[in-house]
């Protein structure tokens, strides 16, 4: 069993806990995922098994798509209603202030990220540090925002948006609610998309079977292939680093064999190409 699985997580768990729950219920002792969603959290997860946990860098650059739920007037410690009250203002804002903000932040701005997140400084991980009651001075950082829309009732705004790479949808909570002079949390969050996987690809832990596992074979749709005799196959299987004499191809690609067969996959390095991946 070497490829993937798309979980639609439940709220409640943490990222590892479907890490064990599939470790459990296939017999797998290798297994990983491409990135965590924290435990009030819903949807998408996409979790790697067999080889294919060597995977992660193909999921590294991927944008995501979230539905949900910022609630404003108070601010939580995570920046998200399962923290403790630290403060509490009135909301009062009109729709046009909730713009002039997301015109601020869309279609990109500096953004910090939460006290409560895995970002290290210093070998020093924030949400620890942030437990021990001195949280680190994080850096602000670029994200891009490339779709926000939203519905407003009362105190709160439904939301759905399209994000890049190491975007922390709760820090857009909290920066809206500063924008709008009060306090914003998340109280609800669901991912329906990492790249072009989709929540309605996904299944529950309960739900899924082996026939749902994503062969890492088909993650590699697209790629450029070239075909190596069986010489060179062996050294490509020892880690051996390509050059001109083999390709000119200036991407990444795939070693076939004479039959077909999927080898490795190469990435281009200094005129050269290196192994990234042995299937």
């Amino acid at each position: 069993m070497n490829g993937i699985f798309l979980v639609n997580k439940k709220a409640g768990l943490t990222s590892h806990d479907i890490v064990y729950q599939i470790r459990k219920k296939f017999n797998i002792k290798k297994v990983g995922h491409t990135g965590t969603l924290d435990p009030f959290a819903t949807g998408l997860l996409i979790i790697l098994v067999g080889k294919a946990t060597k995977l992660a860098f193909l999921f590294d650059e991927l944008d995501k798509q979230y539905d949900g739920t910022i609630v404003l007037g108070k601010s939580y410690d995570t920046d998200d209603t399962t923290g403790e009250v630290i403060n509490e203002v009135p909301v009062l804002f009109a729709e046009d202030d909730l713009k002039a903000i997301l015109d601020k932040i869309v279609p990109t701005y500096r953004q910090i990220p939460p006290s409560y997140s895995a970002i290290k400084k210093a070998g020093v991980k924030a949400y620890e540090a942030a437990r021990s009651g001195k949280p680190l001075d994080l850096p602000a950082r670029e994200v891009s925002i490339y779709d926000f829309t939203y519905q407003i009732k009362e105190h709160t705004i439904d939301f759905s948006t399209h994000v890049s790479k190491g975007t922390y949808i709760r820090s857009i909570a909290r920066d809206i609610g500063l924008g709008l002079n009060t306090f914003g949390a998340l109280s609800v969050l669901n991912r329906t998309k990492i790249g072009l996987y989709s929540q309605n690809m996904s299944k529950t832990v309960e739900d899924i079977e082996l026939p749902d596992l994503i062969d890492h074979t088909l993650l590699f749709e697209g790629v450029k292939k070239i075909v190596l005799n069986d010489y060179l196959i062996k050294l490509v299987k020892n880690g051996v680093v390509l050059d001109e004499r083999q390709t000119n191809i200036n991407e990444p690609f795939i070693v076939q064999d004479e039959v077909g067969t999927y080898i490795a996959y190469y990435v281009p390095d200094n005129q050269q190409y290196k192994l990234k991946y042995l299937f």
